[in-house]
This record gives C-alpha cells, structure tokens and sequence, in this order.
C-alpha cells in the first residue's frame, strides 16, 4: 500500500527509483540472449525519465493522477493535436503507452489502463510496427550508381569545377554507409574523421554534440572502404582548395555550415535518378536502411544503439521493422 501511495503522491520520484532496477528491467519484453535482465544505462533512465515526466504533467494538468486516469485519458493523451497535427506519432504514442504499461505492470494495477489503451488505439500494428522505409539490396545500390557527379579523381576543366557534386557525393556515400544523420553529416567535423586505417580499410568517425542536434550523443561508427574511397579524394580536395573552418561538407568556399534543407534536396535528387519513390525519399531512408543491414548482419539492438547513438536499445530494434517499398511502375 505504502508503494502505491508514493506512486499516486510523488509518481515522478517513485519512477526515478524504479527505473534503475531489475523490477523495471523485468518489466522489458526483449531480454538478453543469455535471458538475464539488464537495468538501463544511464542515459536510457535519462530518457524515460523524460517522458515519464511529461505524461505526469499533462495528468495532472487534467486533475487526475496515475493512479485514476484511465484507458481513454491515455487515448487523448498520445493522440493530441496542435494546429491539425498530431503532438505524438505513432512510434512514439506506442512507447509512452507501453511505458506506461510497464509502471502499472509493476503495481500489479488490473485492468492495466496503459495496455487497454494500446490494445483499443486504431491501427495498433501501425504504432508498434512503423519504423519507416528502407531500401533493398537492389535500390542501395541504383542509389549509389544515381550520384552525382564523379569522384574528385575524374578530369576537369577548372581545378575545382563541380566541387559541390563532390562534395554532395561523398556527404551522401557517408550517410547511407556509416549511418549518420543529416544533422550529424552536416555538422561533421574534421577532427571527428579518423587518421587511422584499419586493415580492411576502413575508419572511425567519432560523432560529438558539436555542430548537430542538441540532443545527439557521442558515439562512434565505422565508414566502411568503399566510404572511405569516396570520403579521402574529397577531404584531399577539400585541403587543396584551402577551405576554412572544420566542417567536412562545407557550404561554400568560406567554409560556412550547410543546411539540412539543402542536403534533402540533394538526396530526393539522387533518388529520383535512381527511379525510386519519391514519397519518403531522405537521409532517414538512408540511415534505416544502414540500421536494419546491420541487424541483419548480427548486431545486437544494443551494438546498434552505441552504433548510432540512440538512447534506448528499443530505439535500435525498432529498425528491424523498417520495409522495402517497391518502385513506381514505368
């Protein structure tokens, strides 16, 4: 009893203290291969904290607590509406709720509202499922055969005539092959571009918050060779060119930052040489596709989540649902 009082008093302090336990790492519905349970790292906590805590505040805000809402306060909340647009897309609206799930799970709270409310949302499979598009084997590589340009090797008129197709080139090799986000690739910095070449020829790129999205973690992934042969020409031509400043894909001679607008323009462009359906054409795709090809490969979600910097491991495993959507036909 005195438990449930703590969770209907102070539920943002009580989930603090069950969040960092084996009780909550019970609660998960992957395990380990070795079928042990694991408690979450800390930035893991620090996510589920966050969106512990805003579900709390919006409950409060409709003068109930975690303890009287019900299946359908929980419906209102994932499903919230700003200016016609939904607050919360799916995958998101499924991880609050199945949060959720896992408190009143632990309370021993039947009917569990959080999973009423999963179980009764339209389009359920939608919620847990959709992790976005991702390529075929096939598409990835009319992908890479539609890029622009050559590599900087090729004959020019002019010294640098058409560094900018290079320079989108090799940016684009570098999302789809090391996983990276727009804002992390344009926000790439030389001093995150390894010196080292492993002996299958690839490198480290080591991702800071400097530059990118306030919310990305320091993590390092590995350009593959073929990556690594489009990404070296261009640095070197890059340094020729005596391009100030520290990032890798300059926006212009003056070495100022790229926007993300312009890069997505460039990739729909790459795509719509390649033939490829044009709806959900971007980095992402790009990145998904990287994500689930590991997965494959047998990286574990966890491997994963260091990999791309995720916080949460479910974040990861979440790609392994990503689907190939065919080409328009001709």
């Amino acid at each position: 009893m005195s438990n449930l009082i703590l969770w209907s008093d102070d539920p943002v302090q009580a989930f603090k203290k069950f969040v960092v336990t084996d009780a909550f790492a019970k609660t998960g519905r992957r395990l380990p291969a070795d079928g042990i349970p694991r408690t979450v790292s800390t930035e893991s906590a620090k996510t589920y904290n966050f969106m512990f805590g805003n579900v709390v505040a919006w409950i409060a805000e409709q003068d109930k607590t975690l303890l009287t809402v019900t299946q359908t306060d929980l419906a209102r909340f994932v499903n919230r509406t700003d200016n016609g647009r939904r607050v919360l897309n799916s995958k998101i609206a499924y991880r609050y709720l199945r949060l959720l799930e896992r408190c009143y799970e632990h309370l021993g709270v039947t009917p569990n509202p959080a999973k009423q409310a999963i179980v009764a949302t339209e389009d359920t499979k939608k919620l847990k499922d959709d992790a976005g598009r991702t390529l075929s084997a096939d598409q990835l590589q009319r992908f890479f055969d539609a890029l622009p340009a050559d590599p900087p090797r090729s004959r020019r008129l002019t010294p640098f005539d058409g560094w900018k197709r290079r320079r989108d080139r090799a940016m684009q090799v570098v999302i789809a092959l090391a996983g990276l986000r727009v804002s992390e690739a344009i926000g790439l910095l030389l001093s995150e571009v390894g010196h080292q070449v492993a002996l299958d020829g690839s490198i480290a790129l080591t991702i800071t918050p400097d530059e990118k999205h306030d919310t990305s973690y320091e993590h390092t992934t590995t350009l593959p060779r073929e990556g690594v042969d489009e990404l070296r020409p261009w640095l070197q031509e890059r340094k020729t060119m005596a391009i100030p400043d520290d990032f890798v894909f300059p926006a212009n001679v003056k070495g100022r930052k790229m926007i993300k607008k312009t890069v997505y323009m460039q990739i729909r462009s790459t795509f719509e040489r390649a033939g490829m359906d044009l709806s959900r054409a971007g980095g992402r795709t790009l990145r998904n596709t990287f994500a689930q090809r590991q997965l494959n490969n047998g990286t574990s979600p966890d491997e994963l989540k260091d990999i791309l910097g995720l916080a949460l491991e479910r974040s990861a495993a979440d790609y392994k649902f990503a689907q190939i959507k065919e080409d328009p036909e001709q």
